[in-house]
C-alpha cells in the first residue's frame, strides 16, 4: 500500500503571520537608523487613511510615553538618592514650615522655579532626609535633574576631582542639576579646603539652581561647620537670600521604633 504524499501546505495564518513577521523586521532595520523627519511624516498622512492616521496617532503617543518613561528612569539613577522615600509615606505632624509659605508649596516644588533654596532643620530622626529624598524623586518623575550628596560626601567627591585635575568637570556635571540635596550638613566638619569648594558650588548654584540642605545646626551656627569662618557666612548670605527654613519637632523615628529599648 502506497504512501500518499504529505501535505506541505503551510496554513494560511501561519503563511500570514510569517509574512507580518517579515514585514516587521524589514521596517525595523531602517527604523534603527532613521531619526523621524517631520517633513516626510506631513507628506505620508496627506494620502493616508483615517485608519492609518489613528495608527501614527497612537504610534507617536506610545513613543512620547515610552521616552519620558526612559528619561525618569534616568534621573533617578543619576540622582543617587540612598533609598526610595515618597511624599505620599510622609508623616507631616513635626514639621513647621515658615509663617508665610504652606506645605502646598513645598510638595508642588514651586521652589525649583524661583529658584529658591530650603533649609531643613531639625535634631537627627525627625524625617528631614525622607522629605529631602522624596521631593527629589517626585522632581524625577516631572523631568528634573537632581544630584543627592551628603555634604561629607560632596566635599570628599569634590576633593577628589580636584586632586585629579577633574574639579571643573564634577562641576560642571553637577551644575546639570536644577535641584541639589546636600543631606547632613553638619554632622561632619568641613575643613578649609572642602569649604572652598562647598562655596564653589553653592556660588554655581546662586540664582540658578535649588539647593535642599537638611541639617541639625540652625544657619547661625554654621560657622562651627566650615573651617573658614568668612566662607560660612558667605554660604549663609546666598542661602538666606534666596532660601527657607523648614523646622523639623519632636522624637526621633529611629529612637522610638529602635528594636533596642
Amino acid at each position: 500500500m502506497s504512501m500518499g504524499k504529505r501535505n506541505t501546505t503551510m496554513p494560511d495564518a501561519t503563511r500570514r503571520r510569517a509574512s507580518t513577521n517579515r514585514k516587521m523586521d524589514e521596517i525595523m532595520r531602517p527604523a534603527r537608523r532613521l531619526p523621524l523627519t517631520r517633513q516626510v511624516l506631513a507628506d505620508q498622512l496627506e494620502t493616508a487613511t483615517p485608519a492609518q492616521m489613528e495608527f501614527v496617532d497612537r504610534w507617536m503617543n506610545a513613543e512620547i510615553e515610552s521616552r519620558e518613561a526612559s528619561k525618569r528612569t534616568r534621573l533617578l539613577r543619576q540622582a543617587g538618592f540612598p533609598a526610595a522615600k515618597e511624599p505620599d509615606d510622609y508623616d507631616w505632624q513635626n514639621v513647621r514650615m515658615p509663617a508665610d509659605w504652606q506645605r502646598s508649596g513645598l510638595e508642588s516644588l514651586g521652589f525649583l522655579d524661583g529658584p529658591e533654596d530650603v533649609v531643613m532643620f531639625g535634631p537627627p530622626g525627625t524625617g528631614k532626609t525622607h522629605l529631602a529624598i522624596a521631593l527629589g524623586r517626585k522632581a524625577c518623575r516631572q523631568g528634573v535633574p537632581v544630584r543627592f550628596y551628603t555634604a561629607a560626601g560632596l566635599v570628599m567627591r569634590l576633593l577628589r576631582a580636584n586632586t585629579e585635575g577633574k574639579l571643573d568637570r564634577e562641576l560642571q556635571a553637577i551644575a546639570k542639576a536644577r535641584m541639589i540635596v546636600i543631606d547632613e550638613l553638619g554632622y561632619v566638619p568641613i575643613d578649609e579646603e572642602g569649604s572652598r569648594l562647598l562655596f564653589q558650588v553653592v556660588t554655581n548654584a546662586y540664582e540658578t539652581q535649588s539647593i535642599v540642605y537638611t541639617t541639625n545646626i540652625e544657619s547661625g551656627g554654621w560657622g562651627r561647620v566650615f573651617g573658614d569662618p568668612n566662607m560660612a557666612a558667605a554660604i549663609i548670605d546666598r542661602t538666606v537670600h534666596h532660601g527657607r527654613m523648614i523646622r523639623f519637632e519632636g522624637e526621633s523615628y529611629r529612637r522610638t521604633h529602635a528594636l533596642m529599648q
